[in-house]
């Protein structure tokens, strides 16, 4: 099982950019499909992106489409979360979590698809 640290979660503006990472260790990351999801105060933690194992595909969700974009540097076992144009809505806890699949796999947005999850960071966008 891999273990996934997240990072960069922090109060910012609306309209400013985040960056957040995520760190694996104990497997190395490319035999995983990464995503990140968020879960809002009295919400369900919901899709937010995903990549690809070797990073050629992504997904994202209607609500961040064109915002935010995820990447990895499989090198350095890093998944990262690029969120520009933040907006008050965009405030939640961010996590990552990798699916081991296929190197084909279509990627995911169903969070029970996910074997591990890290602790999650906290992003509060203020308006």
């Amino acid at each position: 099982q891999v273990q996934l640290v997240e990072s960069g979660g922090r109060l910012v503006q609306a309209g400013d950019s985040l960056r957040l990472s995520c760190a694996g260790s104990g497997r190395t990351l490319s035999q995983f499909t990464i995503g990140w999801f968020r879960q809002a105060p009295g919400k369900e933690r919901e899709f937010v992106a995903a990549i690809s194992r070797g990073g050629s595909r992504t997904k994202y969700d209607d609500a961040v489409k064109g915002r935010f974009t995820i990447s990895r540097d499989n090198g350095k076992n890093m998944v990262y979360l690029q969120m520009d144009s933040l907006k008050a809505e965009d405030t939640a806890v961010y996590y990552c979590a990798a699916d081991r699949t296929i190197l084909t796999a279509p990627i995911s947005d169903d969070r029970g698809q996910y074997e591990s999850w890290g602790q999650g960071t906290t992003v509060t966008v203020s308006s």
